[in-house]
């Protein structure tokens, strides 16, 4: 039997006719029946398609997809672009496959992809592969929409065998294929567009997306908890709107329940970019890009909208998923989920003189972190030497880095990094990109150990290694990247640990999401893998002293 039609007045937002009416969005069934101008339709508010967040890792928020989901909503989000190649590091196929069966756990239309790189590189320790062989499984499923981004861009500018099977594989089924190629330029850039990627969300300078542009790949203009690039990126939007879209990419949790994809709205509305440019870029460009689920508020789409205070802030009163209301005054109507577990943890117990570095010959390579980018210099300093060993300075926020490998029981890899900035104590995770072991930060090499041996014993999580024995951790049990509860104890858990990485002296605006990116070997210019320190430029192991070998 059907239901009874649902009618939603207010002023209506037509981004395809660039116009806003008074009217009124007749609802049968779930789907869109009619939209009607009427100048009686005065209840208020301003309606218009739900947000989509062009490309995110739910993984990275810390909550499986319900808990991100019935946060997001109360923001209006109805749909995103996922990549579920956070999850495949550690579980493989059998990876995605469970965040499919928790994302259709929620209304929120979660768009996954097949991961491409798994693992990113060849200079690390993943838990799992994705050979061609996995891609051409995962295409097969007519939900999993695009090769997600292609970070292995040397592979493809170099033709590597197994990349380019991996495109051709997408091709033939039809997927779309993101890119992920941080700074290329010129006749690299050129030989990666031609390879058939279609966009990049990891542009942080305005010239060189538009080189990108006017090679046809379109830009996600991200603003996540480390990555953001807005400021830069935000006169796209006047330049070549029907190119751009909204994504975040990674959100931790304290962030997402302040705000998503309405924010950045709000901030571009704010720079003078057109409204409809703006709605395009969050509402309608990834659903006609990416061929989503979500509706457009058009007749016989789903009915999938919001309604929003007004055009300025982009406060959302009500967000409504396929007919029905998901969110309302700032209050999710989803219930909460609690999740089940599923993990690859296998890394041991490690000793203080697990860390200790002999001195060598000349000065130290050292990781330099930029607030707000995952792109990281590389510099020198001078290591201060004690026992014959290379130890921290906190004096010179010069402090130790350690990748530990999670999947076995193998020494750590040790470098040093600046721009952390911790004055004591230690901070450690295993969300590290892109494979997931063990990252550990800290000022001397006792407390770096006790940071790491917290996650050790917890199977994962994020953790802090305070002065004299004061320690927190916040347990991520689910393939040591997501919490198995609510997104509102995991954000206050988050904020925690965070309030003490800064009472420790760090000034970074998100210390555990900039510390997760410092393994990710595909982002220049230095980076620190399982296997030790590597050159993103040179696309090598680099040796730790400037005057020796490895």
């Amino acid at each position: 039997m059907e239901a009874s039609p649902a009618f939603h007045r207010g002023r209506i937002a037509d981004i395809a006719a660039r116009r806003i009416f008074p009217g009124t969005v007749e609802v049968r069934d779930g789907r869109i029946a009619a939209v009607t101008e009427d100048a009686s339709a005065d209840e208020p508010g301003f309606i218009c398609p739900g947000f989509v967040d062009a490309h995110v890792h739910i993984e990275s928020s810390m909550l499986t997809p319900p808990e991100f989901a019935r946060i997001a909503v109360v923001h209006g989000t109805t749909g995103t672009v996922s990549d579920p190649h956070e999850i495949a590091n550690v579980l493989g196929v059998e990876g995605v496959r469970y965040m499919q069966k928790l994302a259709a756990e929620t209304p929120c239309k979660i768009h996954f992809g097949i991961p491409s790189c798994v693992p990113a590189t060849a200079f690390e320790t993943a838990g799992a592969a994705l050979g061609p062989d996995a891609v051409e499984e995962l295409c097969r499923d007519p939900s999993l929409l695009y090769l997600s981004e292609m970070m292995n861009f040397p592979g493809v500018i170099h033709r590597d065998p197994e990349v380019m099977a991996k495109l051709e594989i997408a091709k033939r089924h039809g997927k779309r294929i993101d890119g992920h190629a941080p700074g290329l330029r010129g006749e690299n850039l050129r030989a990666y567009a031609a390879a058939g990627i279609e966009t990049d969300h990891e542009c942080f300078r305005i010239d060189e997306a538009r080189e990108k542009l006017s090679l046809g790949m379109k830009i996600l203009i991200r603003e996540g908890s480390a990555a953001r690039n807005f400021e830069a990126l935000w006169p796209l939007l006047r330049e070549a709107p029907e190119m751009c879209m909204f994504c975040s990419d990674d959100k931790h949790p304290d962030e997402l329940i302040e705000g998503h994809i309405n924010r950045l709205c709000a901030r571009a509305v704010a720079r003078g970019v057109p409204l409809f440019d703006v709605l395009a870029a969050a509402c309608i460009n990834p659903v006609r890009h990416y061929g989503l689920r979500c509706g457009t508020l058009r007749p016989g789409d789903p009915a999938d909208f919001v309604r929003l205070e007004d055009l300025e802030s982009f406060r959302v009163m009500e967000t409504w998923i396929d007919g029905a209301c998901v969110a309302r005054g700032g209050q999710s109507q989803l219930p909460k989920f609690r999740s089940p577990h599923a993990n690859n943890f296998r890394a041991t117990e490690k000793r203080p003189d697990d860390f200790a570095v002999p001195a060598g010959a000349g000065d130290l390579r050292v990781i330099e972190v930029e607030d707000g980018q995952l792109v990281t210099g590389s510099g020198t300093a001078r290591p201060l030497v004690r026992g014959g060993m290379a130890v921290a300075d906190p004096s010179r926020d010069l402090l130790k880095i350690a990748v530990v490998n999670r999947y076995g029981d193998t020494p750590p890899a040790v470098a040093f990094v600046r721009g952390i900035g911790l004055r004591a104590g230690a901070i450690a995770s295993s969300v590290a990109h892109d494979c997931h072991n063990i990252v550990a930060v800290g000022a001397d090499d006792g407390d770096l150990c006790r940071a790491v041996n917290l996650l050790v014993r917890g199977r994962g999580g994020i953790a802090l290694a305070g002065p004299d024995g004061q320690d927190d951790v916040l347990p991520l049990p689910v393939a040591g990247l997501m919490s198995d509860g609510y997104a509102e104890d995991v954000a206050a858990g988050y904020a925690r640990l965070t309030a003490k990485a800064l009472d420790l002296g760090s000034a970074l605006h998100a210390p555990f999401m900039t510390l997760s990116f410092l393994a990710l070997l595909v982002i220049p210019a230095l980076k620190l893998s399982d296997r030790g320190l590597f050159d993103g430029e040179k696309f090598a192991f680099a040796p730790l002293f400037a005057g020796g070998g490895r």
